[in-house]
């Protein structure tokens, strides 16, 4: 294995905020990440990487077999047990079926935090009536975090209709003027529902980070 001296892995992050260091996987070399989540195996850590590709992710599984590795989301996790995670706080409320790369990052990065949430899918408002139906199924939630792309009106609607934190995250879906999700970016940052919190495009690690710092706060 390369050289490794560069890799300083942050272990005392969760006595600091409360939750661990998460992994960019993209851009690191599969040498680095093995060598990563090999020093949290042996201290008995779970560990969880973003944006992995498949390839890489084919190479760690043979290396950590019993890892989960979701390739619509490109999360890698050495271990999850969802029996173990609380349950009823957070729904992830997407526009359309091709919001799921983010959706399921968002919902991986809070079950490696113990939270499973609860996902509500292609209710967006080329259709209406299809969030209208599932309002009350809303209003159960503590945080809601509504991922959506072309024009990304989805947050304003359920912000203008429903109390609770509701965080945004712009999907790069759709073509054209949609340039990538910087449209639904602007929109979501332009809202003109009240206090709505923006994260980056594709940025579920992000939304999933958001909810949990708030819930913490809630207990």
């Amino acid at each position: 294995m390369p050289d490794m001296e560069h890799i300083n892995i942050d272990f005392d992050r969760k006595n600091r905020t409360g939750f661990p260091e998460v992994i960019f996987g993209a851009t690191k070399p599969t040498d680095s990440l093995l060598y990563i989540l090999t020093q949290y195996e042996k201290r008995g850590q779970n560990a969880l990487v973003t944006k992995l590709q498949k390839e890489k992710a084919d190479q760690l599984l043979s290396t950590f077999p019993k890892a989960l590795y979701d390739q619509t989301s490109g999360c890698f996790m050495l271990s999850l047990d969802e029996k173990k995670n609380k349950t009823g706080d957070i729904a992830i409320v997407s526009a359309g079926t091709s919001d799921l790369f983010v959706v399921n990052e968002i919902y991986y990065t809070l079950a490696f935090l113990n939270h499973k949430a609860t996902k509500i899918g292609d209710v967006g408002v080329a259709g209406i009536h299809r969030l209208m139906d599932r309002l009350e199924d809303l209003k159960s939630f503590k945080v809601l975090i509504i991922v959506a792309g072309f024009e990304g009106a989805l947050p304003t609607v359920v912000a203008g209709l429903l109390p609770q934190p509701v965080i945004a995250v712009p999907a790069s879906v759709g073509y054209g003027v949609a340039a990538n999700g910087h449209t639904a970016l602007n929109s979501m940052l332009s809202s003109c529902a009240n206090g709505v919190t923006v994260v980056n495009i594709d940025n579920g690690y992000g939304a999933a980070m958001a909810a949990f710092r708030i819930l913490n706060q809630l207990k």
